[in-house]
Formats: C-alpha cells, structure tokens, sequence
C-alpha cells in the first residue's frame, strides 16, 4: 500500500503542473489508481440532487470543520467512530466522501461489515463535488467557499473554492 501511495503522490506532482489542462482526465487517471473499488461507487451527477440520501464524512475533524456537505454525519477515519451510525436505518441509502475517495472507501467498507446494505462511496469526494460547485456549510451550518485541500499536494485536485490547510 506504501509503494502504491507513493506512486500516486508522484503522480501528483507530474500532474501539479498540468492539471488545470488535464483537469478530470487527470483526476480520474489518480482516482482509478488510487482506489480499490471494493465498494460500489456513485457519482456526484448521480447523488446530488438525492434529499432522502445521508451522507457520512470520512475526514478528520479539523477538515469538516472547516467545510463539509449539508447534514454530513462525521465519523473520522484515523479517529474512525462508527457509534454515529448505530441510529441510522441500515437498509438507507448512505454515501460516504472524503477529499477524493480513498478513505471513504475504507470506511464504506466497515459500514458493510456493520450490516448497511446500500452504501456508496462518493467518486472523487468532497473535492468533486465542489469542483461542480455545489454547496458545503461550516461547522456554524452556513454556506462556504473555504475547502480543507487535506495537502497542498492532494490540493491541485480542487479546482473551485478557496483551499485551507
């Protein structure tokens, strides 16, 4: 996994230089190297206009602070608490994000494994879905244009909004 990570970081910064040029071609190249696809996967397209949808937060605590989708539940991931969840209807149709997808595929794994029987990881993340400019609330609940960028690496994968460190 190390060597695989790596990889992808190098890629990153092959493609930090190009990637307003390259844009999605370039993201989906990462995405499709950087993920498993252990879990099903849906598309912004296909999820954004969804209100009966509940969406889980696999960042960590100081990114959804900053910004995160409206009524998110947060559970981490190296904080990971899936006591959140113990409430939720399993047969609910739950999308988990995170910056472009690789730990909210991790944690949509462990959501299976509690027994969710329609779980989805976001494809491409919070970063994505901000890339179609669609809304993200501060921890306060209002509207935002400020983003957790996780890294100013991982950072050249967001092209709209105003990147935090």
């Amino acid at each position: 996994m190390k060597t695989r990570l790596i990889s992808i970081l190098l890629m990153a910064l092959f493609f930090s230089a190009h990637a307003q040029e390259v844009g999605s071609k370039a993201y989906d190249i990462m995405l499709q190297s950087l993920l498993s696809h252990t879990v099903k996967e849906i598309s912004v397209k296909d999820v954004k206009d969804n209100k009966e949808v509940i969406f889980v937060d696999a960042r960590e605590r100081n990114e959804f602070d900053v910004s995160h989708i409206r009524n998110a539940i947060f559970v981490g991931y190296d904080s990971l608490d899936l006591s959140p969840m113990e409430k939720i209807d399993k047969n609910k149709e739950v999308i988990v994000y995170c910056s472009v997808g690789y730990r909210s595929e991790k944690v949509s794994e462990k959501l299976e494994k509690m027994g969710f029987k329609n779980v989805s990881n976001l494809y491409g993340g919070i970063f994505e879905w901000k890339n179609q400019e669609l809304p993200i609330v501060s921890d306060d609940n209002k509207t935002t244009n400020e983003i957790h960028a996780f890294s100013r690496v991982w950072g050249i994968w967001l092209n709209k909004g105003k990147k935090v460190y």
